[in-house]
């Protein structure tokens, strides 16, 4: 029903057909995650280390109401250059589509779509989560519900640490979502390795994880999995300097009153701003290094299909 709306990119085509492993990457980190032509850079380099490792990088989006699994150069300079594509989640497809516009996929949007197109393994800088004072606000990210019923694998530097990440695993275990850290007992948050809370599952290679995944979807038990893979340490912030950074960002978003989706593209802004830059170069080496056990974690997986 849903492969009228699809454009699936040949080389994919190919590969899912021959099982050859596929990791299914965003579109949101690249239009709203950084900015120009350093989101165009990042996102050719993540696709180029994830064929390094073996496998082919599938990256996601909406052009003119079509849905891309697999982009071209021209369509992900479009993405990247665009100055007011859509930030889209689950609730957004049909008015996207409707619309014939364009629109940048969030995690929630990538995980559906890559299971759309039978993509298991997806790669990401960091999760969305619960925001804090969200008691009083009710800003949950949807990410966290598509991970309680989408069966991909999304591998990550944790969640984002503007966010309440105590709440963030709370709502996790409520949705049935193993969060496995990798070669790590703590939750890593994006900037940093340490966060303080600790881990119930952790896995040391990508074929223990792979395993993981296989039982967990063979029992049927719908749903994603959550792979917390740390910074690595020579790109790592120092946890108080980029804590005191985000409390700064965080009231200064309060007072300006922004709220909602468009949070954390401006808290990631003004903490790049605080950092002189850090941040963001932080962010891209995550990503990479994200990238880098995606597409081992999908060559370990396909072996076991």
């Amino acid at each position: 029903m849903f492969a009228k709306y699809l454009d699936i990119h040949p080389e994919i085509i190919e590969a899912i057909k021959n099982q050859k492993p596929v990791v299914a990457l965003e579109s949101t980190i690249i239009s709203h995650g950084m900015p120009f032509p350093q989101n165009v850079e990042t996102a050719k380099k993540t696709e180029q280390i994830i064929r390094e490792n073996g496998a082919i990088p599938a990256t996601i989006a909406v052009i003119e109401g079509r849905i891309k699994v697999g982009l071209t150069d021209e369509q992900l300079q479009a993405v990247g250059n665009s100055k007011d594509i859509l930030k889209m989640s689950r609730r957004d497809f049909a008015f996207v589509l409707a619309k014939k516009i364009n629109g940048a996929t969030t995690v929630a949007a990538t995980m559906l779509i890559a299971e759309m197109a039978g993509i298991k393994i997806f790669v990401t800088g960091g999760i969305g989560g619960v925001h804090r004072d969200a008691q009083e606000t009710f800003d949950i990210s949807a990410d966290l519900t598509e991970l309680g019923k989408t069966n991909v694998a999304v591998v990550c530097a944790g969640a984002k640490s503007i966010l309440d990440l105590g709440a963030t695993l709370e709502y996790l275990e409520t949705q049935g979502v193993p969060v496995i850290g990798y070669q790590t007992d703590e939750l890593p948050a994006f900037y940093t390795q340490q966060s303080g809370f600790r881990l119930v599952h952790r896995a040391d290679s990508p074929e223990e994880i792979a395993e993981m995944l296989k039982i967990k979807w063979d029992l049927n038990l719908a749903g994603g999995v959550v792979i917390a893979n740390p910074i690595p340490r020579e790109f790592a912030m120092d946890y108080n300097y980029i804590s005191l950074s985000i409390e700064d960002a965080l009231e200064r978003a309060k007072d300006l009153g922004i709220r909602g989706k468009e949070t954390t593209p401006y808290l990631l802004s003004e903490i790049k701003r605080k950092t002189h830059g850090k941040s963001l170069e932080a962010n891209i080496h995550l990503v990479y290094n994200n990238a880098k056990l995606g597409a081992e974690l999908a060559c370990a997986f396909m072996k076991l299909k």
